[in-house]
């Protein structure tokens, strides 16, 4: 079943409106019947307006007539003639200004920590083009006198999830699940 635009405002609508019970609203706008007691009892959506769904052909007075009558029934959202919206894939991953500069010091990271992952994945990661990821590697990229290989997570270019799933994927254990060496085993130290 799809939800009716605005759930919220449309609770608060059909909680002042109509006679229905706290479970019959939830059910229709994808909430839990305690969200929607607390929307009745003035705690949550204080400052919402209410949405009409009749208004707007998401529900017809007779639909809420025939649930207003029977508590056992639930309320049907009716079938639009519009279009369904089209599902917009996941586009390009947006990078504040502030954090675009940092985008080096991660691929250098990833390549030094993780050279398994291939520059699509690492590319995907940060957020930048297989291109930049060569530049870094080959040591030809315009700033790599300052890049300093750090942490793309500390940087906040990826999350820990994603680095673990990306690190999975080309068949390596999570970075957390690696055992650092000691430093009676380090001959450096």
């Amino acid at each position: 079943m799809t939800q009716p635009l605005m759930p919220k405002a449309t609770a608060v609508w059909l909680i002042d409106k109509t006679s229905l019970t706290f479970e019959q609203v939830a059910d229709f706008v994808g909430m839990h019947p305690l969200e929607v007691q607390a929307i009745a009892d003035g705690e949550v959506a204080q400052g919402i307006i209410g949405y009409d769904p009749v208004l707007n052909g998401q529900l017809t007075r007779q639909e809420i007539a025939r649930c207003e009558a029977d508590p056992a029934f639930r309320l049907q959202i009716q079938s639009s003639a519009l279009p369904a919206p089209k599902v917009r894939g996941k586009g390009a991953r947006y990078t504040p200004v502030s954090k675009r500069n940092d985008r080096p010091d991660a691929i250098a990271w990833l390549i030094r920590h993780h050279p398994q992952l291939s520059d699509a994945t690492v590319g995907k990661l940060v957020g930048t083009t297989k291109e930049t990821i060569a530049k870094v590697r080959d040591r030809t990229h315009w700033n790599s006198a300052n890049i300093k290989p750090r942490d793309p997570v500390i940087l906040g270019l990826c999350s820990q999830s994603d680095l673990n799933a990306a690190l999975i994927a080309a068949g390596d254990r999570p970075a957390s699940a690696v055992p650092l060496p000691d430093a009676a085993e380090d001959p450096a130290a």
